[in-house]
């Protein structure tokens, strides 16, 4: 079964839903996430497009990988 992710939630909202989300945005190069009160600031109104805009990450190789770890996307 997968898990679906919506584009429009904030990072902090896919993470109640989807813990596990924080490892594989680590690993995509979103390395604040993990920092103390990171998740809980700014990730109550950073989406996962905003995100990878501001660190140049491309939305497509975060749609790539999350679709590879069983992940529906909602954009």
């Amino acid at each position: 079964m997968k898990k679906t992710i919506d584009f429009k939630d904030s990072v902090y909202e896919i993470y109640q839903k989807t813990p596990e989300i924080i490892d594989i945005l680590f690993e995509l190069g979103f390395q604040d996430i993990v920092k103390p009160g990171m998740l809980h600031t700014a990730g109550r109104f950073m989406t996962i497009p905003k995100g990878a805009l501001m660190k140049k990450i491309s939305l497509d190789l975060i749609k790539e990988k999350l679709f590879e770890q069983g992940f529906e996307i909602i954009e």
